[in-house]
């Protein structure tokens, strides 16, 4: 947290030097936030101190994980968009590609994963030309696995 924070949120019942310690790292603190279990926990008289301290502590629900996406998700939509892979997103971003996957999913952008990067008329012309596999993938620069791919495709 930021020391010119406002406002804290805590997930354990305030104690005397837990409130001390609050002051001391948040000089601004105008308000507390808690769960409800914790708020009822809390000792009235250090709801009133906090209170004549012009401090407010409210019930607040503070659940699930927070979004680690710091506005990544227009980059990667409009990335996207210019036509980049997502593994080229992947390096672009420097994210896995899992979470460009996600992100995408996400923003419910029209993403086409299966896109034809190569050209099998050209893999399936150099296969009845005798070429073999290997060598139709080394000379168009493609995985070999994509090529068995096209070869065994019906």
């Amino acid at each position: 947290m930021d020391k010119d924070s406002t406002t804290v949120h805590i997930s354990k019942a305030l104690s005397s030097s837990m409130i001390v310690e609050l002051l001391d790292e948040f000089p601004n603190l105008e308000e507390i936030t808690c769960p409800p279990s914790v708020y009822k926990r809390t000792s009235k008289k250090y709801l009133e101190a906090l209170s004549k301290l012009n401090i407010n502590v409210k019930i607040k629900y503070n659940w699930g994980a927070k979004s680690r996406s710091n506005g990544i998700e227009f980059y990667v939509s409009k990335l996207s968009d210019e036509g980049f892979s997502a593994r080229q997103i992947s390096q672009k971003l420097d994210i896995s590609l899992n979470r460009v996957y996600y992100l995408l999913r996400k923003s419910k952008t029209n993403f086409d994963n299966r896109k034809r990067k190569h050209d099998r008329k050209e893999v399936k012309k150099l296969k009845n030309q005798g070429l073999t596999a290997k060598e139709i993938s080394q000379k168009l620069d493609i995985p070999l696995r994509s090529v068995y791919f096209i070869l065994n495709k019906k």
